[in-house]
């Protein structure tokens, strides 16, 4: 919503002294027309190629061996969160995996509680099948769609298997009228509601709630099935200014936000994880201790914002939001559509 605005306001000749993007192909196209600043002097002056892990946030904003970011936090999203009381209140085990969760949906729905809270805007529907493409069909599934384009694969059952577990979500998710992401969390928080799909941006809702992880809600990494996370994340562009006291500005700003105390204070307000390897979390809660383990043991995927187009995830996009709002639309005919776009990807 906001790139737009940010883009033509570069493009325009009136750019602000710094923005914040997603990783990925997006703001490409700003930087190889030169838009961009070079921030590679710094980043090396100040040490940030050995200390920013996993260097694909790194690799993701290079040009010509040139860096143009600043990486400020590394947020997951292949992530199931569960009010435990919802389920105990109900006689049952709190989940510990997708399929026991799919399972228990029937005595939630019996006891007027929506199985898993979803909102309705379209990024969180195409968040929520990345996410089951990662964690249901693995992270070698994700990547032969996504890095190798592979059509023929795309038509094959491991991603039968993910459009089957999108159509459980279509029935699990009914009821869930939530627009925003964190109106959706408040249904979990609130016991509206057993379970949300989101990044773990969602613990600091909870934690603002005054509930425990492991003690009041659960989070399962790679949905409790493939224990992967996408190195997705937020990073700091700065466009080219020619003011010497702008550009100072900008250096300033870098450095606070790759300062190591800034590190630990932001990632335990926000829930997400330091993108410097020689930071340590103070008393990390399970949920972020669960992350830093993946990252360590290299259970690591790239985002699909950086593998693929924008237009290629738009495809995708509008085709999960199709059949997510149709319940006829049936599995063979979305996974044939998803083949068609992989073989066109970009």
């Amino acid at each position: 919503m906001a790139r737009p605005l940010i883009t033509s306001r570069i493009i325009g000749g009136n750019p602000m002294g710094a923005t914040q993007f997603t990783h990925g192909q997006a703001i490409r196209e700003l930087i190889e027309a030169g838009y961009m600043r070079d921030v590679t002097d710094l980043a090396e002056a100040e040490g940030w190629m050995e200390a920013v892990f996993p260097t694909s946030l790194l690799d993701s904003c290079m040009y010509e061996g040139r860096l143009y970011c600043v990486p400020s936090n590394i947020h997951s999203q292949q992530w199931l969160w569960l009010n435990n009381d919802v389920f105990t209140e109900a006689g049952l085990a709190v989940p510990q995996n997708w399929s026991e969760f799919v399972a228990a949906a029937p005595a939630l729905r019996e006891r007027g509680i929506v199985p898993l809270a979803q909102g309705q805007q379209a990024w969180q529907k195409q968040l929520m099948f990345n996410v089951l493409m990662v964690s249901i069909g693995g992270p070698e599934t994700f990547l032969w769609l996504y890095r190798d384009r592979d059509a023929e694969f795309a038509e094959g059952p491991e991603v039968a298997t993910v459009f089957q577990a999108l159509a459980d979500a279509r029935v699990m998710t009914e009821g869930s009228n939530a627009q925003e992401w964190n109106i959706a969390a408040r249904m979990v928080i609130e016991g509206q509601a057993g379970g949300q799909i989101m990044g773990d941006w969602v613990q600091g809702e909870f934690t603002q709630a005054g509930l425990a992880a492991g003690e009041d809600f659960t989070c399962l990494l790679g949905l409790g099935e493939h224990e992967y996370i996408a190195a997705a994340g937020d990073a700091f562009y700065f466009p080219r200014i020619e003011d010497p006291a702008v550009v100072e500005a900008q250096d300033n700003l870098a450095r606070v936000i790759l300062d190591p105390a800034t590190q630990v204070a932001f990632t335990a307000a926000k829930g997400a994880l330091p993108v410097r390897r020689d930071v340590e979390l103070q008393d990390p809660t399970p949920c972020m201790q669960a992350g830093i383990e993946a990252l360590q043991a290299g259970q690591v995927v790239d985002s699909v914002n950086s593998l693929v187009s924008p237009d290629t995830l738009g495809q995708i996009t509008d085709l999960v939001v199709e059949f997510l709002a149709d319940p006829d639309f049936s599995v063979e005919e979305a996974q044939a559509e998803f083949a068609q776009i992989i073989a066109t990807a970009d």
